[in-house]
């Protein structure tokens, strides 16, 4: 299996000897500014108010963030996903993440690109970082995103189980490099669903390569790209890491149990 990670924009992607993908699956940047830690502990120095504020009050996520073009990506994915083939069930797809305020932005550049169709996605959390609100208000607990495709259904590993256009999300249990760092074992429910082995996965915006450990650890090949330095030296670290005792018990012995998370058909 081939998992590299590159200190580049997706735009260059032609300089790498990149397979074309069954999934491409990405947490684009919210472009939510400077409030990004607006109620998280975090905007206090060790996440308490009496503490004063932290270096992280008033900042964006990342300086990248006012920067990211829908369009570009979406030009990106419609190259770099392989094409249709004759046979049904084997098409490709891709995942974005976003702020929900974005989903109507993602489909409607997606039809512009080919994905003429496309689901929501919500992702529930059992927990919630806006935890300075919740004297205030109700506190946000859910992340969001959007699978879209181009005609043909996509590639569809259920195996006789029902999933609902909601999963859950768990904390994530692995090394936290990112701040929006995706859980592992929620990405290796969405490549399991939408891939099999042997086949190639990209994240064009890969943070801390928590996309592409997942891939790995499922015998996808996978590719991400990284333009912060210091994300994609961590990045790059993990990836190559060989996988745990832990990682494996989680995969049932070498392969994640993917249809216990399902209902019956």
């Amino acid at each position: 299996m081939k998992n590299e990670i590159y200190n580049d924009h997706f735009q260059n992607w032609k300089r790498y000897p990149l397979k074309k993908a069954q999934l491409i699956i990405a947490d684009i940047p919210y472009n939510v500014g400077n409030n990004a830690y607006g109620s998280n502990p975090s905007w206090y120095i060790d996440g308490d108010n009496k503490n004063g504020e932290s270096e992280l009050a008033g900042k964006a996520f990342f300086d990248t963030d006012n920067d990211f073009r829908v369009a570009e990506y979406m030009h990106f994915c419609s190259q770099l996903l392989i094409k249709e083939p004759k046979e049904k069930g084997k098409s490709p797809c891709m995942i974005v993440f976003c702020s929900f305020d974005q989903i109507r932005e993602i489909m409607e550049y997606g039809k512009k690109y080919g994905f003429l169709h496309s689901t929501p996605l919500f992702f529930i959390k059992n927990y919630s970082a806006q935890v300075l609100k919740a004297n205030m208000r109700l506190c946000g607990a859910t992340e969001f995103g959007v699978l879209l495709y181009r005609d043909k259904l996509p590639k569809y590993n259920n195996n006789g189980k029902m999933f609902f256009d909601w999963f859950e999300y768990p904390k994530e249990t692995t090394q936290k490099i990112h701040p929006t760092q995706k859980p592992i074992a929620l990405l290796k429910q969405l490549i399991s669903l939408y891939t099999d082995e042997g086949d190639t996965v990209i994240d064009p915006v890969a943070g801390s390569g928590s996309t592409l450990v997942a891939a790995k650890q499922l015998n996808r090949n996978s590719y991400g790209f990284e333009i912060k330095k210091d994300f994609y030296k961590l990045a790059k670290e993990w990836v190559e890491q060989d996988i745990t005792p832990k990682d494996r018990a989680i995969m049932g012995g070498g392969q994640l149990n993917l249809f216990d998370m399902g209902e019956n058909l």
